[in-house]
């Protein structure tokens, strides 16, 4: 790889990541059953995986999540702290940093990013940005709030029609700036 690539790349991820932190500048909705709020933040870490693959897309995950864990006060709601990790929230922060691995692996071994096949690509992030994190964030909440594991996935039935929409966005969103823009960064 150049340097030229290497500054790219670099710069892409910057860029990422600043678009994870302006997406937690809309507040959260709360739920009420569970002290995990709605946030558009997520969609960001799925603009991560689509745009940048799951090397640069983990980076800038691992970025932001690095700046949280400082106390930048960069989660939606202007929430941040090594806190966060340790609190109801911990589990899908977690999950949110191996999700980009996840959906640029599948995508890798599949034919979604071609024209024909975006639904594969919707499914992809459908399966490894929405099921994947909110199974791990429901372990967690489960542990760490005295719920049941069952009690826990259901709350996170709350969360499903609003990821939905939001994975089929940052689907849509990414397949359009990747037709525009040279990302050049394998899944």
């Amino acid at each position: 790889m150049t340097n030229q690539q290497t500054v790219k790349h670099l710069t892409q991820t910057a860029m990422v990541t600043a678009l994870i932190i302006v997406l937690g500048f809309f507040p959260g909705i709360p739920v009420g059953i569970i002290p995990v709020p709605i946030v558009l933040q997520n969609m960001g870490i799925f603009l991560a995986a689509e745009l940048l693959g799951r090397k640069y897309g983990t980076i800038a995950v691992a970025l932001f999540l690095g700046l949280v864990s400082l106390g930048l006060p960069l989660l939606s709601g202007g929430r941040g702290g090594a806190a966060m990790f340790l609190g109801p929230t911990g589990g899908y922060l977690v999950a949110w940093l191996l999700a980009p691995v996840l959906i640029g692996t599948l995508m890798k071994l599949t034919p979604a990013t071609t024209s024909g096949y975006w639904w594969l690509e919707v499914g992809i992030v459908w399966l490894a940005g929405i099921a994947f994190v909110d199974i791990v964030g429901a372990v967690w909440l489960a542990i760490q709030s005295n719920m049941t594991l069952s009690a826990a996935l259901l709350s996170n039935l709350a969360f499903i029609p609003g990821d939905i929409i939001k994975a089929t966005l940052a689907v849509l969103i990414a397949r359009r700036v990747r037709a525009v823009i040279d990302f050049g960064v394998a899944a």
